[in-house]
């Protein structure tokens, strides 16, 4: 998954360029029940209306890839008859037009999706001519290189609206206002089949989530069933618990500093590339042997991996390092470094006290007040 990947999707979303086929969904409420259903052809809608819908679709595919949006692989049990794997794709063959397909659909999301309040399941079958492309990146329009059939997910919480005064255009004056059922933004979605390098990919689902720190495992489970990655915060409460716990006594200033340059490093090489960087627990090892780990605390690294991360399992070098700040932090001191000065500061023994040293070069401020740096006399920096 690459953000032009994505956004090539999303750019079909609008009046001019829009092959949406069907929409069908269910609006549940918070009891469970099924309220009403949605089955549309969605070129016969209003313009207003398809505008809204395409905020809804284009919000299902927003989001930083590897932390909103995910690039999710099927488990090896949805490839049976009645895995899940299977059933997105009878369901996207029969264009939405099954009910008892849709049926079986919304009754498995109604299962293993859990809001307390009134929620919208839509979802939309889109046919995309995908075009062709010269070597140098050049699309050709008049030549397609294939059909890419896919399935569009939106799971929206409906709100009511606030209760107030409004205005009136029919008596210009203000009036109470009825309250209404609002659809919000999606929660959750999915795109399936996944499209990657441009073309589509059964192996793969999108999946979304307007929190990325807290992943609906039964709706994962159920009906997408796919190998589910730590959720962006989880990457980094796992990193630190791993570096931690492999280190034990070691794990020194310098040793952290060496990982977060050498992170951020990774980082920098991959700028101008448009997948994320990601590591396995092979590449996380060989990052902790370059920073200055000794081998044998890394003798039992991977197995520790699979068992924090998965056997597959893979974390994002942006989830687990910042790139904004370096923080050294005491109980009583708090030293915020420029990340990419981290040079600046380093352990000193000093007097049998361990002590952390900040090289000062020619300006230093206390309290917003700048100051000579050798003598400690404030500097009149007004002249």
């Amino acid at each position: 998954m690459i953000r032009k990947e994505i956004n090539e999707i999303k750019s079909q979303y609008t009046l001019e360029d829009c092959a949406i086929l069907k929409m069908a969904g269910c609006y549940v409420d918070g009891e469970k029940n099924k309220v009403t259903r949605i089955d549309e052809t969605f070129l016969n809608l209003p313009e207003e209306e398809k505008h809204k819908y395409f905020d809804i679709f284009k919000k299902t595919l927003s989001g930083t890839p590897g932390k909103n949006l995910i690039d999710m692989q099927f488990t090896l049990d949805s490839y049976a008859d009645d895995g899940a794997r299977s059933f997105l794709y009878k369901l996207r063959d029969s264009g939405l037009k099954d009910e008892s397909l849709l049926d079986e659909f919304y009754d498995k999301v109604i299962s293993s999706y859990y809001y307390p309040g009134n929620y919208l399941i839509l979802l939309i079958n889109q046919v995309y001519d995908v075009p062709g492309r010269t070597s140098d990146g050049i699309e050709m329009e008049d030549a397609s290189d294939e059909v890419y059939n896919y399935i569009l997910c939106s799971i929206c919480h409906v709100s009511l609206s606030k209760p107030g005064l409004g205005y009136s255009e029919l008596d210009n004056a203000f009036h109470n206002q009825v309250q209404s059922h609002m659809v919000d933004a999606p929660d959750i979605g999915f795109l399936f089949p996944a499209f990657n390098e441009r073309s589509e990919d059964g192996e793969k689902v999108w999946f979304y989530s307007k929190d990325a720190d807290d992943f609906p495992q039964g709706f994962l489970g159920t009906v997408l069933d796919c190998e589910v990655p730590l959720p962006a915060g989880n990457q980094k409460e796992t990193f630190q618990t791993l570096v931690t716990e492999t280190l034990g006594e070691e794990c020194d200033y310098e040793t952290i500093k060496n990982i977060h340059d050498n992170l951020n490093e990774m980082l920098d090489e991959n700028k101008g590339n448009l997948e994320p960087v990601a590591l396995d627990k092979t590449e996380v090892k060989n990052l902790l042997e370059k920073s200055g780990v000794r081998e044998e605390r890394l003798e039992n690294f991977e197995e520790q991996f699979e068992m924090a991360a998965g056997e597959n399992g893979k974390l994002l070098a942006a989830n687990i390092t910042e790139t904004r700040r370096f923080e050294v932090k005491t109980p009583d001191v708090i030293v915020k470094i420029n990340p990419d000065k981290t040079e600046l500061v380093e352990t000193r023994i000093i007097d049998g006290r361990q002590c952390l040293v900040i090289q000062i070069d020619e300006r230093l401020e206390v309290n917003g007040i700048s100051v000579n740096p050798n003598t400690g006399e404030v500097i009149d920096r007004t002249e």
